[in-house]
């Protein structure tokens, strides 16, 4: 399946069109793509991990969170995970200062879900990584203390699950030529809403998020509507997005 991938400037418009003309609140669109993200990790923990580390023995689950909306993504997801009968833990080395990213952390800690402070002593009990730290709107260079958190991640031999991008990718071009990222490539990543222009130089499982848009919101960008099954909310796609920009 081959969908339209759309700009870091028309995800930012979009985003901001849901909230001002479609009635939708940030807290709605986090709540959604949180829901999202949890669904495509289990997807791909039956894949990547289930088969190695049932549930009895393997449900720990790392999320990396950046201090912005990605951020707060994964703390969503983390809840939903929670509830699923994961057992996540945060790493939130710089946290986002929003009140909405505090009633989120209010939301982890009333289900006892751990704030870690030591990354590399959390990877050796980790069974998967949701990579959670920049999304559409990072525009590089990486500052402490993300060079070293995406350096230990792009080599752990860990699943990772990134969310919307690669952390470290640049969103049009893909990943930097040199130095942290250079070969991040994580066994799966969900695209929110659409898939952004670097997903053509992704290789690995790829899905989709974002069943709640409109017809006239999937018009207006140009967009592809996928058809979710069921009461899914995510749909595993190709990864030969056609950047039609």
């Amino acid at each position: 399946m081959s969908l339209k991938a759309i700009s870091s400037k028309d995800a930012a418009a979009l985003d901001k069109d849901l909230m001002e003309i479609g009635g939708w609140s940030l807290d709605q669109l986090m709540e959604l793509a949180g829901l999202s993200v949890s669904q495509a990790d289990m997807r791909a923990d039956k894949v990547e991990v289930y088969r190695v580390h049932p549930l009895s023995s393997g449900k720990n689950i790392l999320v990396v969170c950046g201090p912005g909306n990605n951020g707060g993504d994964g703390l969503v997801a983390a809840r939903h995970l929670a509830q699923y009968g994961y057992n996540p833990s945060i790493y939130y080395p710089k946290e986002g200062k929003n009140e909405l990213y505090q009633r989120l952390k209010t939301q982890l800690n009333n289900l006892a879900i751990p704030f870690i402070t030591d990354f590399g002593e959390a990877l050796k009990s980790t069974h998967f990584i949701i990579d959670a730290i920049f999304g559409f709107s990072f525009g590089g260079p990486l500052r402490e203390p993300f060079p070293s958190i995406i350096s230990q991640i792009e080599s752990t031999s860990i699943p990772v699950l990134s969310v919307d991008a690669p952390s470290s990718w640049d969103i049009q071009e893909g990943p930097p030529k040199e130095g942290p990222g250079a070969k991040f490539m994580p066994q799966s990543l969900i695209s929110l809403s659409a898939p952004k222009p670097c997903v053509k130089h992704y290789r690995g499982r790829h899905f989709i998020g974002g069943r709640f848009l409109t017809k006239a919101i999937v018009e207006k960008y140009g967009l592809d509507l996928p058809q979710y099954p069921g009461i899914d909310q995510v749909l595993e796609i190709g990864v030969d997005a056609e950047g039609r920009l």
